[in-house]
């Protein structure tokens, strides 16, 4: 059988989707992010591990400590589950101050301790029972000019209007967030086109203020609004993990602000627009609603309604959290993602056939 190498990011090669391939695919991970608590089983984003394949690193990026299985750790290679040994030198996850906690409020505990970073670590293995982890999802009829432009080569702008993931937040190298990887992949498969990414989110804020803001916002924010911005021919809209928070936006009037974003884009920036989903917050956290799946059908009605492209980046990670814990791909421990949480995002990216 033939085998599918994933890398997760830029360890050994850029990132390649698995869009498109069957069930039981033999394929190589890297990157698979994990915290481990005690000797507790913490679950691959896959099983059917085949033996002798598992390297655990302590960094995402080479040069890191290598811990060494059966010293550190023990593999469940059919169940797809790591373990650490009770001598183990992986950080215990039961150690972390909000682990076990219900209901917690992150304001009431220290910042950044309170986050994952010290705890994660990162896992290549391969596995006999590789599968798509984002469905085929053709936008082509929203995004006629973006191929024609791209194709075509020469100067193409893309900008980024969303809240603090699509910048990148909490994560330190900018390269490997998901608006990067899109834009790399872009490049790759456009060599000729000149693509050149600007962000403009709003981190900390909701779909109102993005609508509120579009012309011109507040002093403090150093980058420009999105309504003086000039001429692009493509922007990504993200919002919904704070509109999801107790109080802020109900599930229709986020859908009604998305739609107001997408006119106000096209009126003043000429783009073709892609809006995503977002996927679902710590259970744990005090201030989420849990009603993330309304947001990501929200999402996917103002596209609709708006008549332009939809990509799903909610039911890619519901398909991963039926295998893995929210916090092994939190990098805050709350809404924010870490490099193999934006990964998944780029899944649902390269999903998208335009």
């Amino acid at each position: 059988m033939k085998m599918k190498t994933i890398v997760l990011g830029m360890i050994l090669s850029a990132a390649l989707a698995i869009t498109g391939y069957g069930e039981g695919q033999m394929m190589k991970i890297s990157g698979d992010s994990l915290v481990l608590a005690g000797t507790n089983p913490g679950k691959l984003c896959f099983d059917q591990i085949e033996k002798g394949s598992v390297v655990i690193r302590a960094s995402y990026f080479p040069g890191g400590t290598v811990y060494t299985e059966n010293r550190d750790y023990t593999v469940d290679y059919r169940e797809g589950t790591i373990a650490r040994t009770p001598e183990s030198r992986i950080p215990d996850y039961a150690t972390h101050m909000l682990y076990g906690r219900k209901d917690f409020d992150h304001r009431k505990f220290p910042y950044p301790k309170c986050c994952n970073y010290q705890y994660f670590v990162w896992v290549d293995y391969r596995t006999d029972a590789g599968t798509s982890l984002a469905a085929p999802n053709d936008q082509s009829k929203y995004l006629s000019q973006t191929r024609k432009r791209l194709e075509a080569g020469g100067p193409f702008r893309i900008i980024g209007y969303g809240d603090s993931i699509t910048p990148g937040c909490d994560v330190s190298d900018k390269n490997l967030i998901f608006t990067s990887l899109f834009v790399k992949y872009l490049k790759q498969k456009y060599p000729k086109t000149e693509i050149q990414y600007q962000d403009l989110s709003i981190p900390g804020y909701s779909s109102k203020e993005a609508v509120t803001w579009f012309d011109r916002k507040p002093e403090n924010f150093h980058a420009q609004a999105m309504g003086n911005s000039g001429k692009a021919d493509l922007v990504l809209i993200g919002f919904g993990m704070n509109d999801h928070n107790h109080g802020v936006t109900e599930p229709g009037k986020f859908r009604d602000n998305l739609v107001k974003l997408v006119k106000l884009t096209r009126e003043k920036l000429g783009a073709e627009v892609i809006l995503f989903s977002c996927f679902p917050p710590n259970n744990d956290w005090h201030y989420g609603s849990h009603r993330m799946g309304q947001y990501a059908a929200a999402t996917r009605a103002a596209a609709t309604q708006a008549h332009c492209a939809y990509v799903n980046v909610y039911e890619v990670w519901a398909k991963v959290l039926q295998r893995k814990d929210q916090s092994s791909l939190l990098v805050n421990n709350i809404n924010h993602p870490n490099y193999f949480g934006h990964w998944l995002y780029e899944q649902a990216f390269e999903a998208m056939k335009f």
